[in-house]
């Protein structure tokens, strides 16, 4: 079950956010994810979930990743990082992990944010493995002091709000999890941007689009880095035996 290189899970809107926040004269950060090339499978051990000979899917390590990026332009006195899934479900998610269906690349698409963090110290330029997440955690990670920076909700605080097992305030970053029969690979982008401020001066329970929307022409630079990920043992996944 253990796909070299993933991460999982996908669910709401931000891609659109993140390039309208964008400003046109906005220079390039070189962003790398040590653990998979730019365009490469995310390693399950980043994965909220991850596929099983057993109900298709299990829980994950849900580490976070060690990332890196190159220094801002003059003037930059924060970064932040996003975290987002292209691809969640944005329709019919009644068929999300159903057995005998599977979903389509016609189903519509929305951005799901895995990641939120702010006001990263301009001295920052890389985060350690395991340095927002070392563990899935049920019910979500509080707010704690990150190890720098200012961690908002992800989006698992929307999509769990009705379960009771799992529902909570989901801080920080939490990875992957795509429904098991999904017939599209997801694409997870992880981007930094290098600001403008010192701190975005949001308030606690803030998520990525509120994020977003306090950068909107604080952006001096920003990059990215791909990540694919499945669970859906016809489009790749390994399952263990």
């Amino acid at each position: 079950m253990r796909m070299n290189k993933v991460v999982v899970i996908g669910l709401f809107a931000g891609a659109a956010l993140g390039l309208a926040a964008s400003p046109a004269a906005a220079r390039t950060l070189r962003v790398h994810v040590d653990s998979f090339k730019n365009g490469g499978i995310i390693p399950n051990k980043y994965a909220f979930c991850v596929p099983a000979a057993q109900g298709h899917t299990g829980p994950g390590d849900d580490i976070s990743p060690s990332i890196s990026w190159s220094r801002g332009p003059r003037g930059t006195q924060s970064y932040a990082i996003i975290l987002y899934d292209a691809d969640s479900p944005a329709e019919h998610r009644e068929m999300m992990n159903k057995e005998g269906m599977t979903m389509t690349a016609a189903v519509k698409r929305h951005d799901f944010y895995h990641w939120v963090l702010v006001d990263i110290p301009p001295d920052v330029r890389s985060l350690k493995e395991g340095a927002d997440s070392n563990a899935r955690v049920v019910h979500g990670k509080p707010a704690t002091p990150a190890a720098a920076g200012v961690r908002g909700l992800n989006d698992y605080t929307k999509v769990t709000a009705n379960n009771d097992a799992m529902k909570g305030q989901y801080y920080g970053y939490d990875g992957p999890c795509p429904p098991w029969n999904d017939g599209v690979v997801h694409h997870y982008h992880f981007t930094v941007y290098a600001l403008s401020v010192k701190t975005l001066d949001l308030p606690k329970d803030f998520d990525g689009p509120a994020a977003l929307a306090a950068m909107k022409g604080k952006i001096l630079a920003q990059g990215r880095e791909l990540g694919l990920y499945t669970q859906n043992p016809a489009k790749g996944a390994k399952v263990p035996k």
